[in-house]
């Protein structure tokens, strides 16, 4: 048995007759201005909205949309309608946002001018600048000072003249070295080669 048969045989016997013909609801077609058509029962505020394909419906994204009537149809929620409204409305929502941008934009500027007020002036700049000179000036004095000391102390000090030292080529000079690693071990070939080469007697 079939689920139509089932539900009339339950009907029957409670007292009513089942109708389950399906009941067509004929739904509204509207265009955008890019050609996409839309589709809802009706195109009122609160009514469901869909993309037409081929395929399925597919719920309208949130958004305004410009249709082709010069209309303008708004989605806050998806897949609902919000309202639709003339293009003269939007007109002058868009003069009200340019006034506001406007306005913004001017808030901006001001607050551009009063950051730059927070860089240094031309006087604050050379009063610094001369401050930084006199801590220089001021340091620079100190180590004046200091090379004077200096100087002073080179010439006392080159007021004692040592002697010069002379050299002397014809001097002698014993460039011998004395001394013996492990002297008392035994001699290996290698030990009375260096003797030789070396002459240590």
């Amino acid at each position: 048995m079939k689920a139509n048969e089932i539900l009339n045989k339950i009907k029957n016997i409670v007292g009513e007759k089942v109708n389950l013909s399906e009941e067509k609801i004929e739904m509204a077609e509207i265009t955008l201005e890019n050609g996409t058509v839309l589709v809802a029962e009706s195109f009122e505020a609160g009514k469901s909205v869909f993309i037409k394909t081929d395929d399925e419906q597919i719920a309208l994204p949130v958004g305004e949309y410009k249709l082709e009537e010069g209309k303008i149809l708004v989605v806050t929620e998806e897949g609902l309608i919000d309202s639709i409204k003339e293009a003269a409305e939007e007109a002058v929502e868009e003069e009200e946002l340019s006034e506001e941008s406007e306005e913004v934009k001017e808030t901006e500027l001001e607050e551009e001018e009063k950051e730059e007020m927070n860089y240094v002036t031309k006087e604050e700049f050379t009063s610094a600048v001369e401050e930084i000179k006199a801590m220089i000036d001021e340091k620079l004095g100190n180590k004046e000072e200091m090379k004077e000391e200096v100087i002073e102390e080179k010439e006392e000090l080159s007021a004692v003249a040592p002697e010069p030292v002379k050299h002397n080529p014809e001097a002698e000079v014993d460039n011998k070295v004395n001394f013996h690693i492990a002297s008392n071990r035994t001699a290996t070939t290698k030990d009375r080669v260096f003797d030789k080469i070396f002459n240590n007697n």
